[in-house]
């Protein structure tokens, strides 16, 4: 049985809660431990509203447990290096909600501290973890519908009202929240090392992202064509274009419906069966349990090399756009 908790209460953390709950209710070896925030009063709430045994009004408290296993951290992305640094020096295990960090080195300090603790860190972004991504991969790779040479694919929000998105102390903006699936989506079919990325943004009265189009191109002549933003809603669709045919794909950031297009079938659509899911956090959760019962610091699905490569390219887009976090502009100072 894997104790598990949860760092912060908020809107994702009840998801989260769910898919623990039934995952249980599947006979999963899961136990709802511990849940903590930033006063006693909520974190009691939560932990009565969503079933965890155990409530603390300080994450210093949770981390001080010692029957705390695995720690979900869900809090803004300007925290999350700090908050997995307490947890992996408390030797508490950590699946932290995506953007893994606010910065790249703020990545890499995360992850030479879980290898100097021998201690499991992976970052929570969903679509690495599901079937669907395995699905995609194994058309690519039977060469049905040819070299892959274009990928599309959107996901906007109306969100930007949330402090979360405004506020540059927060590491706010659209990219951290939204642009990272995007990204995500399409370095998983065409890689992580692009040539060359081009943008263009529009930003807040805050001095963060609203909306961003972002082209990378990748060696061989490989495209791809991707949108973000918090300032409308799109239909979440991508796009694989191969020289033989198509894959449609229903949703960027949770894949439900896949599409095959062939030139030889004068591109009727096959459908691609998807497995159905519960929540889509489950996956993560399964990931991180297996990684724990074989003694492994990172999930081979999100490597902590591939959650700094992500880093890296978004480190890159915000210097083409001049977005700097209040936290980064102190010298010295990335926390």
């Amino acid at each position: 049985m894997h104790k598990i908790s949860i760092l912060g209460c908020g809107v994702i953390a009840r998801v989260m809660a769910r898919t623990l709950r039934m995952m249980r209710e599947n006979g999963e070896p899961v136990e709802l431990y511990a849940c903590a925030a930033r006063d006693m009063e909520r974190a009691q709430e939560f932990a009565k509203n969503e079933g965890f045994a155990v409530a603390y009004g300080s994450y210093d408290e949770l981390v001080a447990d010692p029957d705390v296993e695995l720690v979900y951290i869900a809090t803004p992305h300007s925290h999350h290096a700090q908050h997995m640094k307490l947890c992996l020096t408390h030797g508490k295990s950590v699946l932290c909600e995506k953007a893994f960090t606010a910065n790249a080195q703020q990545a890499r300090e995360v992850c030479a501290l879980a290898k100097e603790k021998n201690v499991l860190v992976a970052e929570a972004i969903w679509t690495r973890y599901m079937p669907s991504r395995g699905i995609i991969d194994g058309l690519i790779k039977s060469g049905e519908f040819g070299d892959v040479r274009l990928v599309m694919a959107n996901l906007h929000y109306m969100i930007e009202d949330k402090p979360r998105i405004r506020l540059p102390e927060l590491a706010g903006g659209a990219l951290l929240d939204v642009g990272v699936y995007t990204l995500n989506f399409a370095c998983m079919v065409l890689g992580e090392d692009p040539e060359r990325v081009e943008s263009s943004v529009e930003m807040m009265d805050t001095s963060v992202d609203r909306s961003e189009s972002m082209t990378l191109y990748y060696p061989g002549g490989a495209v791809a064509q991707l949108t973000a933003g918090t300032a409308c809603r799109s239909d979440r669709h991508c796009l694989i274009a191969g020289t033989k045919g198509y894959i449609t794909v229903d949703n960027v950031n949770c894949p439900r419906e896949i599409k095959l297009h062939l030139e030889a079938d004068n591109y009727a659509p096959r459908d691609v069966p998807v497995p159905p899911m519960l929540t889509g956090y489950e996956y993560q959760v399964r990931a991180c349990m297996k990684a724990l019962d074989e003694g492994r610091i990172e999930c081979p699905e999100m490597t902590h090399e591939t959650s700094i490569r992500m880093m890296e390219i978004m480190d890159g887009l915000r210097a083409q756009w001049g977005v700097k976090y209040p936290f980064e502009k102190r010298p010295g100072c990335l926390l």
